[in-house]
């Protein structure tokens, strides 16, 4: 019987979740049959609406959603999770830093998904702005207005978090997805062949009756997986079942459903290619599906934010950003946080793009590039980490990155040719990040070989205590540092100018793993060295947030006795400057000087009463 409830319960969750996925996963990759076949067939292309040119795109369009989201993403690089939790900074957690090559190519990924989560809202949220010049042309000059209004909100609704943002969008998904697939039903009732174009060779003839004009509509084609890359960084807010089962029961039917419903349609109405998703439905239904669209495009800017939360996450636990204020947003998925320096971010970033662009069709060029980047990106970390974690061969994983890396190029390229007329937008948003992720991680890696060279010995320190004799006052003294061997530079720079020590000395190193969680039983370990002083290292995942004040409660109640109120913390407050010595740029050691000052402090960030703090001061030169 407690089975049988144990699995009802594990049911409704998947269920619950699954439904949530489509509100925050699905958004971005569920709404492209809105773009997909127009921009095909698009006057610059020069593409005729044949019936072969019909069936060739639809080919395309299938085989796409097979390959690289149903194959790639949702068959393996699911599997490829670090203890659950998705995206490329969870990859490149699974492959030794001695891999400089890598670690580079995949920051440069991640990146490009950050710039990915600044365009998507604002394309998305623009272009179904602009389904109200469908209606009348008088609504032409409300466009760009009514879309800032929109992106404010979405921004503003963030707070809530991954799960309230679901329960709200979640409804709307799946009357978007029913919807999309009936009307797409009731198409291939009329013309039946159309399924005919599940033959891949019509995608191989399609190459070769229109050679150049053909390889310029991957640029288009590439729109029906935008939002893949986004599915697999968003697996730890969710998991990876409640990711496919929403796939696989809903998602996919209802895209082949409709994308077959819009080939046969073009091969009954060849002028409905002037906008075939709306002429799919009857001239009633055309009111409430610009308003169902309207709401839908607005909802797939929600699987880039969500991303670029947890891509945030990631990048600060890892050693490569700032620490920036995480909220927790969900109590049962650790995975689901809020990150308001990240949320302002990316909403003014797409009120930029909004303002500067004004409309999706020149927005459309910048789409590609940051998807198929990132996909192919991915790609290669795939084979690294298939080849370490699953011992495939060479052959093996070189044959199936090879197959996706054939696709992926072909999308890249044809996207590439577009640089001049919008496609700069994300290479330069990524480039941006990517100076100033890599800057962080050479500033602090400097900073680190800074304070060892002044670290001292603990045997010399000890020495040093016994010749000295100070005044030994009662409580505990918490002194954090970033070594896990040696003394505190804090604990010499307070004994030398106070002259005094408390009972009870704690040396505290938090340790970020390149693991998601760190089992409770290995979070803590607590080593007596004498004199009254500990070593105390706390592990952590790169999902989990460290809380300081429960990490000495505990030591308190298990190791030394006395009370969380008897412990002062003390940290220093290091004065960076930057010189001209080796290891990095100068005016890149003034940048990390910059994003120190602005990072969030170690009191907030690692949860430490501000009561009990003593900050102390000091110069350190990189």
């Amino acid at each position: 019987m407690k089975d049988d409830r144990a699995q009802a319960s594990d049911g409704a969750r998947l269920a619950r979740l699954s439904f949530i996925a489509l509100g925050v996963v699905y958004g971005d990759i569920g709404t492209s049959p809105r773009d997909a076949f127009r921009e095909a067939f698009h006057p610059e292309h020069g593409l005729p609406v044949t019936p072969d040119a019909v069936y060739g795109v639809l080919s395309l369009i299938v085989w796409s959603l097979i390959l690289i989201v149903s194959v790639k993403y949702i068959a393996l690089v699911l599997r490829l999770d670090n203890r659950g939790e998705g995206g490329i900074l969870a990859l490149l957690a699974l492959l030794p830093r001695q891999h400089s090559g890598l670690v580079m190519l995949g920051l440069f990924g991640a990146a490009l998904l950050y710039g990915d989560g600044v365009i998507t809202p604002a394309i998305s949220v623009l272009g179904a702005a602009e389904g109200l010049e469908v209606v009348t042309r008088a609504f032409a000059p409300y466009v760009v207005p009514f879309t800032v209004a929109i992106l404010i909100g979405l921004g503003v609704l963030q707070r809530r978090g991954t799960a309230g943002v679901g329960i709200v969008f979640g409804p709307i998904m799946l009357v978007w997805f029913l919807t999309i697939g009936v009307l797409g039903a009731l198409e291939i009732a009329r013309t039946a062949s159309i399924v005919m174009a599940l033959n891949p060779w019509y995608a191989a003839q399609f190459f070769v009756r229109h050679g150049r004009e053909g390889f310029h509509v991957l640029g288009a084609v590439v729109l029906v997986v935008t939002g893949a890359e986004a599915l697999y960084a968003d697996m730890g807010h969710f998991g990876a079942k409640p990711i496919r089962l929403a796939w696989f029961a809903l998602v996919f039917p209802a895209l082949l459903l409709n994308y077959f419903g819009q080939g046969a349609l073009l091969l009954r109405t060849p002028e409905a290619i002037q906008n075939p998703f709306y002429w799919l439905a009857p001239r009633p239904f055309l009111y409430p599906l610009i308003a169902i669209a309207t709401l839908a495009a607005i909802v797939a800017s929600q699987a880039l934010i969500s991303g670029a939360f947890s891509l945030a996450h990631q990048t600060i636990q890892l050693g490569f950003g700032p620490r920036l204020t995480v909220i927790h947003t969900s109590r049962s998925e650790l995975g689901q946080v809020y990150i308001p320096e990240v949320n302002v971010a990316l909403m003014v970033g797409c009120l930029v793009l909004v303002l500067g662009f004004r409309s999706s069709s020149a927005l459309a060029a910048a789409y590609g590039i940051a998807v198929t980047g990132t996909m192919a990106i991915t790609t290669v970390l795939f084979y690294a980490i298939a080849r370490r974690r699953w011992r495939w061969s060479a052959v093996r994983a070189g044959f199936v990155a090879g197959a996706f890396l054939l696709i992926e190029g072909g999308f890249l390229i044809a996207n590439a040719l577009k640089v001049m007329r919008g496609g700069w937008v994300p290479i330069v948003i990524a480039s941006g990040i990517f100076l100033l992720m890599t800057t962080w991680w050479r500033g602090t890696r400097l900073l680190a070989r800074a304070a060892a060279g002044r670290s001292v010995p603990l045997e010399r320190f000890f020495a040093e205590v016994d010749h000295e004799q100070p005044a030994r006052v009662k409580g505990t003294a918490v002194f954090l540092t970033a070594h896990t061997e040696g003394t505190p530079e804090v604990l010499l720079h307070h004994l030398r100018r106070n002259k005094a020590l408390h009972e009870n000395v704690i040396f505290l190193s938090l340790v970020a793993d390149e693991v998601p969680e760190v089992p409770e039983p290995e979070r803590l370990t607590v080593e007596p060295l004498g004199r009254g002083c500990f070593r105390v290292i706390a592990r952590y995942g790169f999902v989990e947030m460290p809380n300081v004040e429960q990490l000495i409660e505990r030591c308190c109640r298990e190791a030394f006795g006395g009370t969380r109120e008897d412990v002062t913390y003390y940290l220093g407050r290091p004065q960076l400057l930057p010189t001209r010595t080796a290891g990095m740029a100068a005016w890149r050691k003034r940048l990390f000087v910059f994003m120190a000052r602005n990072a969030r402090s170690a009191t907030q960030f690692f949860h430490i009463p501000r009561e009990q703090v003593v900050e102390l001061g000091m110069q350190v030169e990189i």
